[in-house]
C-alpha cells in the first residue's frame, strides 16, 4: 500500500494483529480516571462494542498482549484515541448464569448528544468499520516512535511492548458504523450521555 500524507479514505476498514504482536507475541465502559495499573489483570472474556460514528484527535494503533487473571495471554490491537467522540454507542456481554442461562448485558448511550472520552485505549481481537477517515496518516512507523496518538503509559514499561514492531497513527481519524471485539476499555475520562443498561434472556449482542 502506497503512502500518502494528508486524508486518506478507505472503504472497508479491517485492522489485523500488526506484527508487532508476533515480535513481543469490562463490564461496561471504564470510567475511570487515569491510567490501568501495571498489575491490572483482565478477565480474558470478549465483549462487543459498535458505535455509529467514532471522531478522534490523536489516534494510534499498534500491538500488544494482555494478560487474564489465569495468566494466559492474549494479542491484542491497541486502539488509542487523545480524545473521542461517540455517537450511537453500544456495548454487550454474554453472561451464564446458573438455571437462569444465557442473559445479555447491554450498555448504550450518546444518541441525542455523542459521549466524550480522553485518552481512550480498545483492546481489540478483531475491528472492522464501513468508513475510516484519517489525517496526517503514517503506516508503518515504529511502536517506540509513536506521538500524534496517546499509548497507554503501563504498555511502554510491559516486556510485550515493542519498540521497533510496526504501528500506525493519524492526526485524526473518523469511523463509522464501527464494530469491535474487544477484551478491555479504558479511559482517562468518559462521560455517557443517556447512559442506558438493561439485563436480557438470550443473546442479544450489539448490532
Amino acid at each position: 500500500m502506497s503512502h500518502r500524507a494528508g486524508r486518506t479514505r478507505w472503504r472497508r476498514f479491517a485492522v489485523v494483529l500488526v506484527s508487532g504482536v508476533a515480535a513481543c507475541a469490562t463490564v461496561g465502559i471504564a470510567m475511570a480516571q487515569g491510567v490501568l495499573a501495571a498489575s491490572f489483570f483482565i478477565s480474558g472474556q470478549r465483549f462487543q462494542v459498535s458505535a455509529d460514528s467514532l471522531t478522534a484527535r490523536g489516534f494510534s494503533l499498534y500491538g500488544m498482549v494482555d494478560v487474564t487473571k489465569k495468566h494466559e495471554l492474549v494479542p491484542v490491537v491497541v486502539n488509542g484515541f487523545r480524545h473521542a467522540t461517540v455517537r450511537g454507542l453500544c456495548q454487550s456481554i454474554l453472561v451464564d448464569i446458573p438455571v437462569l442461562g444465557t442473559q445479555t448485558l447491554r450498555l448504550t448511550g450518546g444518541d441525542d448528544r455523542p459521549a466524550e472520552a480522553s485518552d481512550l485505549f480498545i483492546d481489540a481481537t478483531a475491528e472492522s468499520a464501513d468508513g475510516a477517515n484519517f489525517s496526517g496518516l503514517d503506516i508503518g512507523v515504529a511502536q517506540g516512535a509513536l506521538a500524534k496518538g496517546s499509548v497507554e503509559p503501563q504498555d511502554r514499561n510491559s516486556r510485550f511492548f515493542a519498540p521497533d514492531g510496526v504501528g500506525q497513527q493519524a492526526l485524526s481519524t473518523t469511523l463509522t458504523d464501527l464494530r469491535v471485539s474487544a477484551v478491555t476499555v479504558s479511559a482517562g475520562t468518559f462521560s455517557v450521555p443517556g447512559l442506558r443498561l438493561r439485563l436480557e434472556h438470550g443473546s442479544h449482542p450489539c448490532p
